[in-house]
């Protein structure tokens, strides 16, 4: 079977890809195999075709090949809360928290992440026309297999953006560089209280899956749960994985991001959660009306969460 991820240098997939690559998928009977694809939306199209299995993606982007949540359900979630940062160029002195800083600026972000950026400085009172904010793709994050964190930190030294929007890895090698600060941390408070529940990082398959694979959904469930267990309990396993997927760089630096995001891996998805979500894509318009909770998640699986 095929996973798909729309990044893999990364830490907002890590349950995912070190469920794959420490073997838990294989310990409940699945042999599932990594896809990067970039942007996100690709990856849920090749979902939609039949072309891999299940996505580990941002969760609102679902909706770019299941419109109103036809077809596709969320099994769980990686990690609990909408996990990009804004990051800044150091030059720039920008403190933390400072989203009026952006105004007249450049700002690097992907495909559907973007729409996360954009309705955060609206609901912090910024216009994106009036105060000329530039939110655009990041020079160089081009083609399928793209690294985009990365890419956009590479972007921000050369100085060909202002900032850019992207996950905690792209982040810390960024500020380790010494060319980045961090402006904004959703899931540490930072931004308006809505934000938090725009997306979160989900495992995701299709209804005709769950279907007829009901064990496989199962089992997809157990390793996820079981790899966010082992990596709370013994969070030296991530720089296992780090070392053989990661160049050097990013592997020393992956056991300290993953020790950060210890305290959001959480499988649950709640309804509060679909709520603000729903709100959200209805916000940017990817969503009409309202979805109920049980068309968006497999709730049949639910007490896998907590087993």
């Amino acid at each position: 079977m095929k996973l798909a991820i729309p990044d893999l240098i990364s830490n907002s997939y890590f349950p995912a890809v070190a469920a794959v690559e420490l073997g838990f998928f294989k310990q409940e009977g699945l042999d599932v195999s990594l896809e990067l694809m970039f942007p996100v939306d690709k990856a849920y199209r090749a979902l939609r075709d039949g072309e891999v299995d299940f996505v580990g993606g941002s969760a609102h982007s679902a909706l770019a090949a299941f419109p109103q949540w036809r077809g596709a359900k969320l099994l769980c979630a990686q990690a609990q809360g909408m996990y990009w940062f804004l990051v800044m160029h150091s030059e720039l002195g920008i403190r933390r928290g400072d989203i009026e800083a952006v105004k007249g600026r450049s700002i690097g972000a992907a495909p559907w992440v973007d729409m996360g950026l954009r309705r955060l400085l609206i609901e912090a009172g910024i216009d994106l026309e009036r105060d000329h904010v530039k939110i655009a793709p990041v020079p160089g994050a081009v083609g399928t297999r793209i690294n985009f964190g990365l890419t956009a930190a590479k972007a921000l030294e050369e100085r060909k953006i202002d900032g850019f929007w992207a996950n905690g890895m792209g982040a810390e090698a960024a500020v380790h560089r010494g060319v980045g600060t961090i402006v904004l941390d959703v899931r540490r408070g930072d931004g308006p209280t809505p934000c938090f529940n725009y997306t979160l990082a989900s495992i995701a398959t299709t209804d005709t899956l769950i279907e007829r694979f009901p064990e496989a959904a199962e089992a997809a469930i157990r390793a996820i749960v079981k790899t966010q267990d082992v990596l709370k309990r013994d969070v030296g396993r991530a720089g296992e994985v780090g070392r053989k997927l990661f160049p050097p760089s990013e592997a020393a630096l992956i056991i300290d991001i993953i020790t950060r995001d210890l305290p959001y891996y959480d499988p649950t998805i709640s309804e509060a959660f679909t709520a603000g979500m729903n709100a959200f894509a209805r916000d940017v318009g990817i969503l009409r009306g309202d979805v109920d909770y049980e068309q968006i998640v497999a709730c049949r699986f639910r007490h896998l969460w907590r087993e």
